[in-house]
């Protein structure tokens, strides 16, 4: 064998180089596409939401069954962590910067850490695991039942059935077990820290205090975020359950939905606070 077929046998065939070259990319691009499809929900559901032509009765019936489904199953795990959380941190702190003489930073520390940072957190973490992955069984099951591609046989958009409710609830819903989880949270933790000795001052004055830390953004950022949180937690929940393809079962699409929703709601948590 002469050295040029050699060398032209030591090379490796360029049908393996492009076969290794598309594996790499492959999921690149899913991701990509991913996250490309998920701008394009959140921007249809921000232009739907806003037409009145959309909220038809069976568009505004889903939107209340959705709304229920997510408030009243989520208000009692929102009331357990936000008890739990006043007894351990917000107690903790009151005892603790009492001890160190430290009692005018309550306020501060408590909206720094507690109010900005852990509630949206844990809050969107309930909503992820009560309803997001919920959305996820129910759409994926009516992907891989037909009734989707039904729907839009029927000149029924799926959009507006199955992914326009869905979002503005989770939205809706995420806003208000917030609203259940900081008071209560607060409440707890001065409650517990007065049986601890480590609160002197009167209720209102420590909820003044809480008040006063808190800036003129916050109370616009806040709502914000939380509005933000629930939206891209039904965003992604609908998106996973509408990509369920033939060789999907439930012990792959609920993982997936999980995983998406969780680096969805850390991603608005970070997001919001570098641009506070």
């Amino acid at each position: 064998m002469s050295g040029a077929a050699l060398s032209t046998a030591r090379r490796p065939r360029p049908g393996r180089l492009r076969r290794a070259l598309a594996r790499t990319g492959h999921g690149a691009l899913a991701r990509a596409r991913f996250g490309l499809a998920l701008f394009s929900l959140a921007f249809g559901v921000l232009r739907e939401a806003a037409r009145p032509a959309s909220w038809r009765r069976t568009v505004r019936a889903q939107f209340r069954r959705e709304l229920r489904q997510a408030v009243g199953g989520g208000l009692s795990p929102t009331a357990v962590t936000a008890v739990l959380i006043g007894l351990t941190m917000v107690s903790q702190t009151l005892y603790w910067l009492g001890e160190a003489g430290q009692a005018e930073i309550i306020g501060t520390v408590l909206v720094t850490v507690m109010v900005r940072e852990v509630a949206p957190l844990l809050v969107g973490f309930i909503l992820l695991g009560r309803s997001g992955i919920v959305a996820v069984a129910e759409i994926a099951t009516l992907r891989l039942g037909g009734q989707v591609d039904a729907l839009a046989a029927q000149g029924l958009d799926p959009f507006l059935l199955l992914v326009l409710p869905r979002a503005c609830a989770l939205a809706v819903a995420a806003f208000t077990l917030a609203m259940v989880f900081v008071p209560a949270a607060l409440i707890t933790g001065f409650v517990a820290g007065s049986l601890l000795g480590a609160v002197a001052t009167p209720f209102w004055a420590f909820l003044d205090g809480v008040l006063l830390a808190m800036h003129a953004t916050d109370f616009i950022a806040f709502p914000a975020k939380m509005l933000a949180m629930g939206l891209l937690v039904a965003l992604t929940a609908c998106l996973t359950g509408l990509e369920a393809g033939a060789r999907d079962d439930a012990g792959r699409v609920l993982p997936r939905g999980f995983i998406r929703g969780t680096l969805a709601i850390l991603l608005v948590s970070i997001a919001s606070s570098f641009a506070a």
